[in-house]
């Protein structure tokens, strides 16, 4: 059995940081140490919090706050406390102390040994890649816009006009339920769609489907899905909890990628002194549960994340670990004039994710994809997107503006 070590952020008083920092070892794993006989602590040593690393920082890069510093604190919890599934180790590492005060929870490592425990993505960036025949430029997702309160006639008609521009996928909307159209019928309908632009284009486009309703029929849900020929499984990851990710991923019955959205992840992830890491929530755990994409914010919209958050999560995502690697999705503000940037910033194992950019283009949603597409291409030949003549790229450019 080893250990996992999680990473804290504090703010503590010059000099106090030791003793904080074996608080609060003890307070999660054996409760106190000292008042114990010697016989029970030679009994309870395997199960006591280690304290392995201790930091305090006085750069300008970390202010002092009321007269406090910003710490680092890292303890070794014993794998013999805890069963080995997400629930249980985020009790056990942050339970109790989430809600003691200005305390961040920053990273979680695990052994080899224990890493291998997790599912991780199921086809990850190498298979749906080779599912799409595509390997040597980022991949184009486009959303479904205006959906709600219409019918089943307008969802084909959008689909077809996206997957006619060349869009790799197209996804739900994160708040399209099983309202007005439901489940199986965006699955059929889908199917039916993207066979006939095949069909006509030999180009594959991939749908990813919103899977939700009540926590206990998920897994036939998603196993019927995958049934009908859905292509991928959009999933609200963080309203029903990184372990029904994990059980998703982990069901033979259910061949299916799985895209996992941040909404609600900014009621953890949102403050510099409280909750959880972004790349830890967006990036480790959600690739360790099996998500084969990750949705985050991306540095450039009006729903935006620092750039060096985002960009850790991206390196959690596709660091290599032993598990497959997981798209990460930058999304949100994302228009043709960007893609440079997304380029650089990302590489080319990313998805380029737009909806207002598709949709709000000048001649329509699949000329907007045949923009996104004209400067994906553009970037990766080196070409400036203004010495392009391609008409719908000239158009959004004209309209958003671009990057160099």
């Amino acid at each position: 059995m080893g250990d996992v070590i999680a990473t804290y952020q504090v703010y503590a008083r010059p000099g106090s940081l030791e003793k904080k920092a074996e608080d609060i070892a003890l307070g999660l794993t054996i409760g106190s140490w000292t008042a114990l006989p010697l016989l029970e602590q030679k009994q309870l040593l395997k199960h006591k919090g280690r304290v392995t690393a201790l930091q305090e920082f006085y750069d300008d890069e970390h202010p002092n706050r009321f007269g406090e510093v910003r710490c680092e604190i890292s303890i070794a919890y014993p794998t013999y406390n805890f069963t080995f599934d997400i629930p249980a180790i985020l009790t056990t590492v942050f339970g109790k102390l989430s809600l003691d005060g200005e305390v961040k929870l920053l990273n979680l490592e695990f052994d080899n040994e224990d890493l291998s425990r997790f599912p991780g993505p199921k086809f990850g960036i190498k298979n749906i890649r080779s599912k799409l025949n595509i390997q040597d430029r980022p991949l184009l997702m486009s959303i479904f816009k205006g959906i709600i309160g219409r019918d089943i006639h307008f969802l084909r008609e959008q689909l077809r006009d996206q997957a006619m521009g060349g869009v790799d996928i197209v996804k739900d909307d994160e708040i399209l339920f099983d309202v007005n159209i439901s489940f199986e019928d965006r699955i059929i309908a889908g199917k039916e769609i993207l066979d006939e632009v095949y069909e006509k284009t030999g180009k594959r486009t991939l749908y990813a489907v919103n899977l939700s309703g009540r926590t206990m029929d998920l897994v036939d849900k998603a196993k019927h899905a995958s049934e009908l020929g859905a292509d991928a499984l959009l999933f609200n990851v963080h309203t029903y909890g990184l372990d029904m990710l994990q059980t998703l991923a982990e069901n033979n019955e259910v061949q299916l990628p799985i895209m996992a959205h941040p909404a609600y992840s900014g009621a953890y992830t949102s403050s510099n002194f409280y909750g959880v890491a972004p790349d830890l929530l967006l990036g480790n755990l959600t690739r360790l549960a099996g998500a084969d994409f990750s949705l985050f914010p991306s540095p450039y919209g009006s729903v935006a994340m620092e750039k060096e958050k985002t960009l850790a999560i991206a390196r959690q995502l596709t660091e290599e670990n032993g598990l497959n690697q997981a798209f990460p999705v930058p999304s949100a503000g994302i228009h043709p004039g960007l893609v440079p940037l997304l380029y650089h910033d990302f590489g080319n194992d990313c998805i380029i994710n737009a909806g207002g950019g598709v949709h709000g283009h000048p001649e329509g949603a699949a000329a907007g994809v045949r923009a996104f597409r004209q400067a994906i291409d553009h970037v990766i030949q080196q070409n400036t997107h203004r010495a392009t003549k391609a008409q719908e790229l000239e158009a959004a450019l004209a309209k958003w503006g671009g990057t160099s």
